[in-house]
C-alpha cells in the first residue's frame, strides 16, 4: 500500500522497502531532504546501532509519524542515506572534473573537490564504513560505481593520448583507494595540510605513474 502524507505528497520510485515513497511535491522533497540530513548527523555521531528514528525526526524537526511517510525502518533510511551520500559526492565533484584540462588534471580536481566535501561532511566515512556490515550491497555499489566513473575517465584520457593506453579497472580502483585514504587523512583526521598541496602531490604521482609509453 502507498502511504501518502498530508496533501498526497508521494509518487514515483521508492525510498523505503516495497511501498512507493518518492515525494512528488516541493514540500515532500524538503521533508525528505531534512530527514536524510538529520540521519547523516545521527548515524555519523552515534553509529547505526545507537541511532534512533525518534532522534532523526527530532533533528529534522518533523513529527515521528512523518518518518514513515518516507521510510519503513531505520535500515531503509540508512540504505537511502548511503545512496544519497554517494550521489552528493558525485554531484559535488563532477563540475570540477568537467572543467579540468586533461585526464590527470581531472583526477587532481576530483580529489581536491572530494577532500573539500569530506571536510564539510566528516560523517560520511563512518556511515560508509558501517554500510559494509549494515547493508553490504549499498557498500559495494558505492565503491563500484565510483571506480567505474574513474575508469571511464581514465580510458577517455587514454584515447586522447594523455595517459598510458593500458589503463584498466585496476588503475581505477588504485586511484579510488588513494583518494579514499587521502580524504580520511587530510579531510577527517586533520586539515593542517592545504587541499591544493595534497592534490598537487597526488597528481604528480599519477602523472608520472600513468605517463604514456611507460612499461
Amino acid at each position: 500500500m502507498v502511504v501518502t502524507g498530508a496533501g498526497g505528497e508521494l509518487s514515483g520510485g521508492g525510498s523505503g522497502g516495497g511501498a512507493d515513497k518518492t515525494p512528488r511535491t516541493a514540500r515532500g522533497r524538503r521533508t525528505l531532504r531534512a530527514l536524510l540530513d538529520a540521519a547523516a548527523l545521527e548515524f555519523g555521531e552515534r553509529g547505526f546501532h545507537e541511532a534512533s528514528i525518534s532522534a532523526i525526526t527530532r533533528r529534522a524537526g518533523v513529527a515521528l509519524g512523518s518518518f514513515y511517510t518516507y521510510f519503513d525502518s531505520k535500515d531503509a533510511v540508512f540504505r537511502a542515506l548511503v545512496t544519497d551520500l554517494s550521489a552528493q559526492v558525485r554531484d559535488h565533484v563532477a563540475p570540477a572534473v568537467r572543467a579540468a584540462g586533461d585526464g590527470i588534471a581531472a583526477e587532481r580536481a576530483g580529489l581536491a573537490s572530494f577532500i573539500g566535501f569530506v571536510r564539510e561532511h566528516k560523517e560520511i566515512y563512518r556511515i560508509i564504513d558501517e554500510a559494509e556490515f549494515v547493508d553490504a550491497d549499498s557498500f559495494r555499489l558505492h565503491y563500484a560505481t565510483t571506480a567505474e566513473r574513474i575508469e571511464q575517465r581514465l580510458k577517455a584520457a587514454a584515447t586522447r593520448g594523455e595517459v598510458r593506453d593500458d589503463v584498466s579497472d585496476v588503475h581505477a580502483w588504485a586511484v579510488m583507494g588513494m583518494n579514499v585514504f587521502l580524504g580520511l587523512r587530510f579531510g577527517v583526521w586533520s586539515d593542517e595540510r592545504g587541499i591544493e598541496d595534497v592534490a598537487d602531490q597526488a597528481a604528480r604521482l599519477l602523472r608520472e605513474g600513468l605517463a604514456p609509453g611507460r612499461g
